[in-house]
């Protein structure tokens, strides 16, 4: 698609991120379920804290903090925004759209609005989406792109083993058109186990099972794991989903300098990283002082990157995003 005498494209311009205030450590859980869990969270899932909301913020209060540190380190304002694309599956509302809400909250006032649910692989998702417009539309130059998790308002407590790994927060980058063809956004690649559709998610409140008391005296209405998803899943697949990615970027998958995957199970990551014969340190982590952010924590781990100034002009990245559903997606960009 030709945007007015170029060929348009699309960087990542701003990047930002927003953790709730509360810090929620390990130990509280320790003492909520008289037992030890904070050796298993450190040793097996890398986390040593994480941030729950308070009871007056819901998704979008995360979401505006993140957006607007985005805008500031693109130099732009929410004026400048020609779209919004929020990735969720803990929105203010089951309808309408969470996006909506943000860009009302934001004074974006030209900017359309959607949002999507790709489950944890939302924000990879979303980002790809957003440069598919930016690279099709001529009215759309900047994309502000949220992945926000909410999941604390849909833990369960007396459930130690999911209660004790989720937590709140928004991710955010601003997408822009470019001329230059050869850096930014490059490729995707997605795979989908649609099988896995019921074994992880929150199945009352929608057309499935709508809310009634039954369901609110079960507890249905909260995040649950019905069946147990095989934990070397997301390694058999990650790897054929990276280099994929790569090969369409026209990359050897063996020169990406940074990756940035879901931040649920570090060991998946390790896995990953082995498999691909590649350092471990190329993949930046973040769940150690966030806990998992779902939908939010790939966003969340490329800001925190940038914040620490470990990204550099030219630098091959790979974002990698999987949640329930289960779906699954890879982009590769080159940073700039």
């Amino acid at each position: 698609m030709i945007k007015g005498d170029f060929m348009a494209h699309a960087i990542i311009k701003g990047t930002g991120h927003y953790a709730p205030e509360k810090v929620v450590k390990n130990q509280f859980f320790n003492d909520l379920y008289k037992k030890d869990i904070d050796t298993f969270l450190r040793e097996q899932r890398n986390i040593s804290e994480r941030r729950w909301m308070n009871s007056n913020q819901s998704t979008s209060d995360l979401i505006v903090p993140a957006a607007e540190m985005a805008l500031q380190n693109a130099g732009l304002t929410s004026a400048d925004l020609d779209l919004i694309i929020i990735a969720t599956d803990t929105p203010d509302y089951l309808s309408p759209s969470t996006a909506s809400v943000v860009q009302h909250k934001l004074q974006a006032t030209k900017a359309g609005t959607f949002d999507v649910n790709a489950a944890c692989a939302g924000f990879v998702t979303a980002l790809d989406i957003g440069r598919r417009y930016i690279q099709t539309d001529d009215e759309v130059q900047n994309v502000l792109v949220v992945g926000a998790y909410a999941m604390s308002r849909w833990l369960n407590l007396d459930d130690y083993k999911i209660a004790t790994l989720f937590a709140d927060g928004a991710g955010a980058a601003i997408l822009q058109a470019t001329n230059n063809e050869k850096t930014g956004f490059l490729s995707a690649s997605y795979k989908s186990l649609g099988e896995f559709h019921d074994y992880m998610g929150i199945y009352a409140g929608g057309s499935y099972k709508p809310f009634n008391q039954d369901v609110l005296d079960k507890k249905e209405q909260y995040l649950s794991f019905p069946k147990r998803i095989p934990p070397e899943t997301n390694g058999q697949h990650w790897p054929g989903l990276i280099r994929k990615a790569a090969e369409k970027a026209g990359w050897n998958y063996r020169d990406i300098n940074h990756f940035f995957i879901t931040q649920f199970n570090v060991q998946s990551i390790y896995e990953t990283m082995d498999k691909l014969e590649l350092p471990r340190e190329r993949a930046h982590l973040v769940m150690q002082k966030y806990g998992y952010t779902g939908s939010a924590s790939i966003g969340m781990c490329l800001s925190d990157a940038v914040q620490e100034k470990k990204l550099k002009t030219g630098d091959k990245i790979m974002f990698v995003g999987s949640g329930g559903g289960l779906s699954m997606t890879a982009a590769a960009a080159e940073w700039v």
